[in-house]
């Protein structure tokens, strides 16, 4: 199962000092909105998200659909067609795509250790 573009989306406090800590690794600002309290950063083709006030946790998050730079893959797994592998493989989702709709959705499951797994298909 092909998962899509992988980033860690982190829970943060202050997305200006979030951005300037990050910054000083390399990272840049590639998509967002500062005034909506989140910015996804790229340094490469490794990803942050930092999103203020949004999430509880730090979450691992997937985008079938889509390469690391956000942009659209020509084939792809459908997030509801990963969703039906998962469930017959036993994971357990807090949040289900609905399997009568198509393009956009997400699902999201807990790890053994309660971290959050966000599948998140834009396209």
């Amino acid at each position: 199962m092909e998962l899509g573009a992988f980033s860690i989306s982190l829970t943060i406090t202050d997305l200006a000092a979030s951005q300037a800590f990050y910054e000083k690794f390399g990272f840049s600002a590639f998509m967002g909105d500062p005034e909506q309290h989140w910015l996804i950063l790229k340094n490469g083709d490794h990803v942050i998200g930092l999103f203020q006030g949004m999430f509880e946790r730090n979450m691992l998050t997937f985008n079938p659909g889509w390469d690391a730079s956000a942009q659209p893959l020509t084939e792809f797994t459908d997030i509801r067609q990963i969703q039906r592998q998962l469930k017959a493989d036993g994971v357990v989702l807090m949040l289900e795509a609905d399997e009568n709709s198509s393009g956009p959705a997400s699902l999201i499951a807990l790890d053994p250790d309660g971290n959050p797994v966000m599948l998140d298909q834009h396209v």
